[in-house]
C-alpha cells in the first residue's frame, strides 16, 4: 500500500473557471492535452450544460451552486472495483454536507445526496479506461444545491442548502471545503481498504430497510431496500430477495 505521503491531495490545484459547459467536459479536455494533475479540483461559478445521471441534464443557478469536477488517478484500484470509488465519493460529500444540515442527511442509492426526501446533489463519475483495460482516470463531478431557493417546476424534488438552514453560504468556501472531506475519505479507502467506506456507506443508506416503489422497464413494485452489495448492486426484498445494478432499476415517483 502507498504512504500516505504518496497519496494525490483532493483539491490541489483548484482551479476557479467563470462559466464552462460542464466541468466534467473541462476536466477530460484537460486529460486529452496532457495538461490534468491528479487531485486537480475544477470549480465554476456558472455551468450552461451540466450532466446528470443517464444522460439527464444537471441544471443550476450561476453563483449559487457547487458545480465541482475532481480529476483522480484511481491506482491501486482496478476497474471492476470502480463501485468503490463511487462509494467513497458519496460517503466524502454526506460528511460535507451533514455539517450543516444534520441527521436527515442520506445517500440515495447509487450516489445521490439526499436531505428527507429531497434531492440536495447528485455525483457524476466519468471513467477513463486504456487499451489495455486499466483504469486510467475518473472525473468526479458533483453538483450540488446551497443558496438556490427557485428551481424549475420540471424538478420533481429540490432542495438546497439555504433552504435547509435559512442561511447564505459562500460557495467557493464551501467547495474547498468539500475538496477536504474528499481528501480524507480517498486517503481512508487506499489505506485502510474498502470495508469502512463500505460500511458507512450501508448505515447512511436513504430508505435502509423500509419499503419503496421501484420501476425496471415498465413494471413498478414495491419492495424493501434491503442493502447495497460490496459490487454496488441494490439489494432488495419483496417476494423474492433480488440485486439490481446500476440502470436496471429506477426509483419510482409519482411527480416524475
Amino acid at each position: 500500500m502507498p504512504q500516505p505521503s504518496d497519496i494525490q491531495t483532493i483539491g490541489t490545484p483548484f482551479v476557479e473557471l467563470q462559466s464552462v459547459d460542464s466541468t466534467n467536459n473541462y476536466a477530460r479536455q484537460l486529460i486529452h492535452a496532457g495538461m490534468a494533475q491528479t487531485g486537480m479540483a475544477i470549480f465554476t461559478h456558472e455551468q450552461v450544460a451540466g450532466k446528470g445521471q443517464r444522460g439527464k441534464v444537471w441544471a443550476s443557478e450561476k453563483d449559487a451552486n457547487i458545480a465541482l469536477s475532481i480529476v483522480i488517478s484511481p491506482k491501486p484500484l482496478k476497474v471492476t472495483q470502480q463501485f468503490q470509488l463511487s462509494a467513497c465519493v458519496a460517503v466524502a460529500l454526506h460528511q460535507f454536507f451533514f455539517q450543516y444540515a444534520g441527521d436527515d442527511t442520506k445517500i440515495k442509492w447509487p450516489n445521490d445526496l439526499y436531505w428527507q426526501d429531497r434531492k440536495a446533489g447528485g455525483i457524476l463519475i466519468e471513467n477513463m479506461i486504456g487499451s489495455g483495460g486499466n483504469w486510467e482516470w475518473a472525473i468526479c463531478g458533483m453538483g450540488i444545491n446551497i443558496n438556490q431557493t427557485s428551481f424549475s417546476p420540471h424538478l420533481p424534488n429540490p432542495v438546497s442548502l439555504k433552504q435547509i438552514t435559512g442561511n447564505d453560504f459562500k460557495v467557493i468556501s464551501l467547495a474547498k471545503e468539500l475538496c477536504i472531506s474528499l481528501n480524507e475519505k480517498f486517503q481512508e479507502l487506499i489505506n485502510s481498504g474498502f470495508e469502512p467506506i463500505y460500511n458507512q456507506y450501508i448505515q447512511l443508506l436513504y430508505k435502509l430497510n423500509e419499503k419503496v416503489k421501484l420501476k425496471k422497464d415498465s413494471r413498478v413494485f414495491e419492495a424493501t431496500i434491503k442493502s447495497v452489495s460490496p459490487e454496488g448492486k441494490l439489494v432488495v426484498q419483496h417476494a423474492i430477495e433480488e440485486e439490481f445494478n446500476f440502470g436496471e432499476v429506477e426509483w419510482f415517483n409519482n411527480r416524475d
